[in-house]
């Protein structure tokens, strides 16, 4: 019996197992790169196709580094009051690099630089991070949650048939909710003096 056994083997060990989300994780941030041209850029950017239970391992896991990167924003964005924007090696770089103020910008930062480090030790990929805490962070800035979602595909996989389904961040492919139908006609107040004439008109002629 599998009590308290939380999550699918999927027919790999533990080590497979977790090379394998890592791979999938970074596969689909990195389809997100607006530089890439050629075979490199994906037909649709943010989405990929796997199988349906590989997709429900995977986005637990996605979601957890976007909300990562959410929170490492907002710290980035405080410390910002205590950074300069005079370039790096600069006598008035340097100037700052000596004062307390770079004592409390390195102290408001450190949070953010830590979990900068766990999503690195979760994805192994220097791009991969660097498009998660700049593009999706920003993305997602306002959203709490459910940045990804499963849709179950038709055809199966060939080969073995399995269940296929692709994984995708919301935002770009979302349904657009039609608007309110307008009356098709309006109905005018009609005296019956009006309604009579009418009527009397469209009678023949005996």
């Amino acid at each position: 019996m599998r009590h308290r056994m939380k999550g699918r083997k999927l027919g790999r060990n533990g080590s497979h197992r977790k090379a394998m989300f890592r791979n999938m994780a970074a596969s689909l941030i990195k389809t997100l790169d607006q530089d890439a041209d050629g075979e490199a850029s994906p037909k649709v950017p943010g989405r990929i196709i796997t199988t349906t239970q590989k997709a429900k391992e995977l986005r637990p896991q996605i979601e957890r580094l976007v909300t990562i990167a959410r929170r490492a924003a907002v710290i980035e964005e405080e410390a910002n009051q205590f950074a300069i924007n005079a370039e790096r090696g600069s006598d008035e770089w340097k100037e700052w690099r000596q004062s307390d103020r770079w004592t409390e910008w390195s102290q408001a930062i450190a949070p953010a630089v830590a979990m900068r480090r766990r999503a690195y030790a979760a994805l192994r990929d220097h791009h991969a991070v660097s498009i998660l805490f700049s593009v999706l962070a920003e993305r997602f800035a306002d959203r709490d949650g459910g940045y990804t979602r499963i849709l179950k595909l038709a055809k199966p996989r060939l080969g073995d048939a399995g269940q296929r389904a692709l994984i995708e961040f919301v935002g770009n492919n979302d349904r657009v909710r039609p608007t309110k139908r307008k009356a098709s006609l309006s109905v005018q107040d009609v005296n019956a003096d009006q309604i009579g004439s009418s009527v009397s008109e469209e009678e023949p002629s005996k």
